[in-house]
Formats: C-alpha cells, structure tokens, sequence
C-alpha cells in the first residue's frame, strides 16, 4: 500500500456502485474491523446483504476514491429517506413531528463514510462527503456515528452537523449511536 500519488474520486449511481461492490466490501471490512466498530466477518456480510437493494434504489448516491493504480482507498454512499422510513423511530428519545416528516426527498441517509487507515488524515472523507452530496437536491443529511469513533465525531462536527440524539440501529444488538443531522439549505 503507498500513500503517495493523487486520489481521485468517482461519483457513481447504483449501478456503477453495485458493478464496483467488491471495493465497497473491502474498504468497509478493513475500516470497520477496527475499533470501536469491531466489525467481524458476519456483520460484513450482512451489510453487503442490504447493498444490492439500496443500490437499486434510483436515488442511490456513492463515491469511490482510488489510488492513481486503482486501489480501492475510501468510500461513502446514501440515498433520501423514504415516506415511510423507520430510522426516527431507532432514537432513544422522540423527535418533533415536523423533524421527523420525510417525503422521499427532504432527507437524504448517508449511510456509509469510510477511509481504510493508511489513507486517513488526507481530506478524502471530506471529498467523499462533498461528492455524495453535490449530487443530492435534500435540504438535509442525517446520518449515525459510533460515539468512541473520535475522528469521525470531530469531523462531522466541523462539516456543520449537530447531534439531535442516539439510536441503536440494527436493533436492539447494536452499540448506540449517535445520530447527526446538517442542514444544507
């Protein structure tokens, strides 16, 4: 692995995404083995279980980034809430009706940023973050983040997000997380 030479990012559709889902899976399996994730094999292959679905989705959103020899070295991807998501009822606490409302555009889910270690410090999840939404018409980005995930909290605070309460995503299982919410418009 080298750190040297330029990254460039691809902005990709759900069919370009799901052709590319083996650099998903990879930058994902290595980002999120990590601590505080502590990902395993079988928590990989559930999330590339619901991939393939939300690629499909029309709305799907993703960025890749890559080394100048093609290797696979961030990744982000969401698409907007549906009408009738479930994802406001994960909080711990309720939220306003009107925070809650979606219509399928109002919202858009980043529902994955990922940088594999040897590439982090650089601004690439930032340019993933800013080609992922260059692309969406939402007027906002919600999105959950591991509270022992420092650097990922601290960035998502600069980048303007402000947390609006904690969920266990997945279900009861799962870590709580904080949820975040930026306002784009």
């Amino acid at each position: 692995m080298t750190q040297q030479g330029a990254i460039a990012i691809e902005r990709m559709d759900g069919s370009a995404a799901a052709r590319a889902e083996d650099a998903f899976r990879l930058i994902y399996a290595e980002a999120f083995a990590e601590p505080p994730y502590n990902e395993t094999e079988d928590d990989v292959a559930a999330a590339f279980r619901r991939f393939p679905s939300q690629a499909r989705k029309h709305t799907f959103r993703a960025a890749l980034a890559r080394t100048e020899d093609g290797e696979p070295v961030g990744m982000a991807y969401g698409y907007p809430l549906d009408p009738d998501t479930r994802c406001w009822d994960e909080l711990t606490e309720p939220v306003p009706d009107d925070m809650r409302r979606e219509d399928g555009h109002r919202t858009f889910g980043l529902m994955e940023l990922a940088v594999r270690g040897p590439w982090r410090g650089q601004g690439i999840a930032r340019r993933l973050h800013e080609t992922v939404l260059a692309s969406i018409e939402a007027e906002r980005v919600l999105l959950n983040v591991h509270p022992g995930s420092d650097a990922a909290s601290a960035a998502y605070r600069a980048w303007g997000y402000r947390k609006i309460g904690e969920a266990r995503p997945w279900g009861t299982g799962a870590d709580l997380h904080d949820v975040m919410l930026l306002g784009l418009r």
